[in-house]
């Protein structure tokens, strides 16, 4: 997988703190026990912990690509070859990289230190102990950082998916309802006038099929939102006539700005039954979007009865249901308040607050 060029300076970067971090405690060390010169030890700390580094780093890799060359293409694999393949390139890497780093030091600074294969056996096993313990240190850190990433990933995969899947069971229970409160209205107006309910029924159909497709995705822009409320209110209008006053304030630079499918649904179908039908002569529904800092806010006000003076009692499930998506889509992120239309106006004010995206 290739990196980009930010990610790419990002791991040099942790790289070469890496070095200066292995190299300066390795002279420390050194200074400290056997009382070595503190800026001859700083060199060959500094040119053998990278030198070791390259090598050790170059053989992990290869070892995990000869895993997943022989069959093992597992996610773990990928990223990690197992202790003894590890400790292999441990112990391989540090002699090539103790030959190089040396040689490296001798030129820097003209003296003339032995590497591995100059001295003997019982030495070059000293020094190579040596050399592997900040190696060995170095990869348990970090095999042990990557594991707990790799968990606190797989929480965050298993929590992500759980709250898609109470987003879809959310959204699988709205279209029912939805489709029942139509269902009663129409029924009510088979009675009164069957002329106009089947003119409803037409509308109900072709609101319906575009309404069921659009739930089926995750989001879509808040246009086809608002478009598929304009098709809902026409379908009100053929009961209500004159008694509904839809109107809708939606900005241009707002119009592809994703939301959860029919998020507005519920607050009006409320706005209808609790707002507008109780009244005589009915009133005005708008429904609008602006944007306010990094927030939108959609807004469903209705010129109805007010809160609290319907006599439709309802189950309140329309509301709920949209706290409940706000919650599992947004976190805290998101709100739902439901006030009284500021004087001199009379009605309802529902106001949805989500973050932009």
């Amino acid at each position: 997988m290739l990196l980009s060029v930010p990610d790419l300076a990002r791991w040099a970067g942790r790289q070469v703190l890496l070095i200066v971090i292995v190299a300066l405690a390795v002279s420390v060390g050194l200074v400290v026990v056997f009382r070595l010169p503190v800026g001859i030890t700083l060199v060959y700390s500094f040119c053998i912990t990278a030198a070791c580094a390259f090598f050790v780093q170059s053989l992990s890799r290869a070892s995990r690509l000869l895993m997943q060359r022989l069959g093992d293409a597992s996610e773990e694999r990928r990223q990690w070859p197992g202790w003894p393949l590890m400790l292999v390139s441990l112990v391989l890497g540090t002699i090539g990289g103790y030959g190089v780093g040396t040689a490296a030091g001798n030129w820097l600074t003209g003296l003339h230190n032995s590497a591995l294969h100059d001295v003997n056996l019982r030495d070059a096993l000293t020094i190579l102990v040596v050399a592997l313990i900040p190696g060995i240190g170095t990869t348990y850190f970090f095999l042990s950082r990557g594991r707990l990433a790799a968990a606190e990933l797989r929480v965050q995969t298993a929590q992500r998916q759980a709250a898609e899947t109470q987003l879809r069971l959310l959204e699988s229970q709205l279209e029912p309802h939805m489709l029942f409160n139509t269902l009663a209205n129409l029924r009510v107006l088979i009675g009164l006038d069957p002329t106009r309910a089947q003119a409803m029924l037409d509308h109900m159909i072709a609101f319906l099929r575009a309404t069921l497709t659009a739930s089926r995705s995750g989001s879509h822009s808040l246009r086809e939102e608002f478009a598929r409320l304009q098709d809902y209110l026409a379908l009100m209008q053929v009961r209500m006539g004159e008694r509904l006053q839809p109107a809708f304030e939606l900005p241009a630079e707002l119009a592809e700005q994703p939301v959860p499918p029919l998020l507005l649904q519920p607050l009006v179908e409320n706005a209808i039954k609790h707002g507008l039908e109780p009244k005589i002569e009915g009133g005005a529904l708008v429904v609008s979007a602006r944007r306010q800092g990094g927030q939108l806010i959609l807004e469903v006000r209705d010129g109805g009865v007010g809160l609290g003076n319907s006599r439709e009692q309802g189950t309140q499930f329309g509301l709920h249901q949209v706290r409940e998506r706000l919650v599992t889509r947004y976190g805290d992120a998101a709100s739902l308040a439901i006030a009284p239309v500021p004087a001199p106006g009379a009605g309802t004010l529902v106001t949805l607050t989500l973050p932009l995206s």
